[in-house]
């Protein structure tokens, strides 16, 4: 992977190899500590993070006078755009700058006038952009072309508008994630950094259109286009990350869609009593969906589909998403793609945190073992659309896509990525650390604004519990000895004389 390009020589040691104790949904992370700064007295920065499904403003900001020090960096405010995502203007690229008009103008309000000179402004693209980049070039650099126009109208110091390729996506969230949580430096009490002894976490991201897995690893990766080498605080860190384009959950879902119309006249995943008609262009014109495609249809002819509560059939449709078939590694995930074997906690955020947040709050389903996620996912694919709309008062959009989310995250972790029983009870679904949203914008402006340095500054090692135990028992004693030892000296000044 090619390093980010960036006006100032980058700090980061990022070199491309080749091409706490929690339970699951239960635990909650704890929180870092960011020094609070206001008005001028900070130092900002935006990023537009251009998903598939929608655009998302964040505005962080860091006190002014520690431009490279460390964790400090947090979130000031956010701001979400209307309407779909940038590649859903293909056929009207100038709407796509459009779109992001009423946050940038948001942005304005929230950022000190006197910092907007100074405050850097990104946008990146993620998976959207990159099925849209595939299947038509031209499209694609037209929507760039209208966002990059309308965020130079803006006083603030644009930096570029760019699609970030998958590694990119799932490292910048992983060190979005440790940043937050203080895995890689924190400020100790005694007024210097020091490095903690807890390890890293992993990172796991469900989009609209693709997924990352992404966590540290000790040994090299047999397939190399998966290996990532960091330098963060002076500390080497060996990664392994992969993306799964198609993986995301408004793509799986239209999978889905279309193996129900190839395999049967209703929807297994649909709870019964709930019907819509459903445009085959709508359906086929994702490179996603290509292989299901028709040879021949009509792309404006719409057909009505149904659903049925069938936990088991819309499980044997989820599975049809994955192949085990074939592996030229020792070991792989899915569709014959290497991974080693999960290791440590992981954080799952994004619309792993969505579908269970779901499971947990509106329907009152216990998530903490795959056991119980696998159950859930049942429970909700047995509602009727009656009883779902009981359940959950408000109707939101995509209350009938529920039970096939589910049941894709349940066989995606356990299946796909291999989490036992012991390995998902250390997974958090959790959608902020730190009251900061994870994911990959806060990593990816971290890096370009060389925030992270790849030298140590004035870092001091971690000291474990036993032995700060050690030393404050140690420090207690001679405190004690040396109160009886005052004592008997007083005693022995107030004795009477003797000859």
């Amino acid at each position: 992977m090619k390093r980010v390009q960036n006006t100032r020589k980058p700090r980061w040691a990022w070199k491309d190899v080749g091409a706490p104790q929690a339970s699951g949904g239960h635990s909650t992370l704890p929180l870092c500590f960011v020094p609070s700064c206001s008005g001028v007295m900070c130092t900002y920065g935006i990023v537009l993070d251009a998903g598939s499904s929608h655009t998302s403003m964040f505005i962080y900001k860091w006190p002014a006078d520690k431009e490279n020090d460390t964790g400090i960096v947090g979130q000031h405010s956010s701001c979400d755009v209307p309407g779909g995502g940038i590649s859903s203007y293909a056929d009207n690229p100038s709407g796509a700058g459009q779109s992001l008009v009423g946050c940038l103008d948001q942005a304005l309000q929230d950022v000190p006038k006197e910092r907007h000179a100074s405050t850097p402004l990104y946008l990146g693209a993620t998976a959207g952009m990159r099925l849209l980049n595939l299947t038509n070039p031209e499209a694609s650099t037209s929507v760039l072309t209208a966002v990059t126009h309308t965020l130079t109208q803006y006083p603030f110091d644009f930096r570029g508008a760019r699609i970030l390729s998958g590694q990119e996506e799932g490292v910048f969230g992983w060190v979005t994630a440790n940043y937050l949580l203080e895995n890689f430096i924190k400020y100790g009490w005694v007024g210097r950094w020091f490095r903690p002894r807890k390890g890293t976490l992993g990172a796991m991201d469900l989009g609209g259109a693709s997924t990352q897995i992404t966590f540290e690893t000790t040994s090299p990766a047999e397939d190399r286009a998966s290996e990532v080498h960091l330098r963060l605080y002076g500390q080497h860190y060996r990664v392994y990350t992969h993306s799964f384009l198609c993986y995301g959950r408004d793509q799986v879902l239209q999978r889905l869609l279309a193996s129900a119309l190839q395999t049967h006249s209703f929807h297994p995943c649909w709870p019964r009593g709930f019907s819509t008609h459903v445009l085959l262009g709508d359906v086929y014109q994702s490179p996603c969906t290509m292989a299901q495609r028709p040879q021949t249809f009509n792309s404006s002819a719409s057909v009505s589909l149904s659903g049925s509560s069938d936990p088991h059939l819309c499980q044997d449709l989820v599975s049809g998403l994955f192949s085990f078939s074939s592996c030229p590694f020792s070991r792989c995930s899915f569709n014959g793609v290497f991974q080693p074997p999960v290791a440590g906690n992981f954080i799952a955020f994004s619309a792993f945190f969505y579908t269970v947040d779901f499971l947990q709050t509106s329907m009152g389903l216990p998530v903490a073992t795959l056991q119980q996620l696998e159950a859930a996912a049942v429970n909700v694919c047995n509602q009727t659309w009656a009883q779902l709309q009981a359940r959950v008062p408000g109707q939101p959009a995509q209350l009938a896509d529920y039970c096939a989310g589910a049941m894709f995250v349940q066989q995606l972790l356990s299946r796909g990525y291999g989490f036992d029983e012991g390995a998902f009870g250390g997974v958090i679904f959790q959608k902020k650390a730190a009251d900061t949203a994870v994911g990959w914008a806060l990593g990816y402006m971290l890096n370009l604004t060389n925030l992270i340095p790849a030298d140590p500054p004035g870092l001091r090692k971690g000291t474990n519990f036993s032995s700060w135990v050690v030393l404050l028992l140690l420090f207690a004693s001679a405190l004690l000895a040396a109160l009886v030892l005052l004592l008997r000296q007083v005693h022995s000044a107030k004795l009477p004389s003797t000859i």
